[in-house]
């Protein structure tokens, strides 16, 4: 451990360099009743990054979060998430930032998934949103929450919200997609908020 982290108490990080998640996170930690204080991985900039080499969303999210808390000497904080669709058998799933071949082309992933799927009639649609987030400490310590969002995908996109394959996809109980709901209704159903919401009641135990 370094020393500059060993006078960082109650400190954590966080996997990402997308500030929003950070926010996002802090504020879910601040409603389980934690004061830790939350960094994105930008902070430690001579982390290399990991390869998601993992065949499940659990496994990509261990193998970030143990490599930033071993590159720190932190607790750190890491997630992996994805589309499943179930006429797919569950893909595109860890493979759904790189569905069309090129990591991050949300247009190409998107025009795709659709291609594949234009022929089969809603009641069949059926599809989740699955999201595991993981927590490590320095020590080897891990734990994994994980969380879902269930719906239905449309034929066409709908929605300038969100990002990724949120323009399609219908939660179940509403008539829009999750690329129409606000950020503070997405949040609240997300399966990225429901993961993190379970995960943070482990780092409330386990992170002073």
């Amino acid at each position: 451990m370094s020393s500059s982290a060993q006078h960082q108490p109650g400190r954590l990080v966080l996997a990402t360099l997308n500030a929003h998640k950070v926010t996002e996170l802090q504020a879910i930690l601040t409603d389980a009743g934690t004061d830790l204080e939350l960094v994105g991985a930008d902070a430690y900039p001579h982390i290399p990054d990991v390869k998601e080499t993992g065949v499940t969303f659990a496994e990509n999210a261990l193998l970030k979060a143990h490599a930033l808390a071993q590159g720190t000497g932190l607790p750190a904080v890491a997630d992996d998430s994805g589309l499943c669709v179930d006429v797919l058998g569950g893909a595109p799933g860890i493979f759904s930032a790189r569905w069309a071949g090129r990591h991050g082309d949300d247009k190409a992933n998107l025009d795709l998934l659709l291609a594949q799927i234009a022929d089969i009639d809603a009641p069949h649609r059926g599809a989740h949103f699955a999201c595991a987030a993981a927590l490590a400490l320095p020590d080897g310590t891990e734990r994994v929450a994980e969380g879902q969002l269930r719906g239905t995908l449309r034929h066409a996109p709908s929605g300038t919200g969100g990002f990724g394959y949120d323009p399609i996809l219908q939660p179940d109980g509403d008539s829009r997609t999750c690329a129409e709901l606000t950020p503070e209704e997405k949040n609240a159903i997300s399966h990225r908020g429901r993961a993190f919401r379970a995960l943070a009641l482990e780092i409330r135990e386990l992170v002073r």
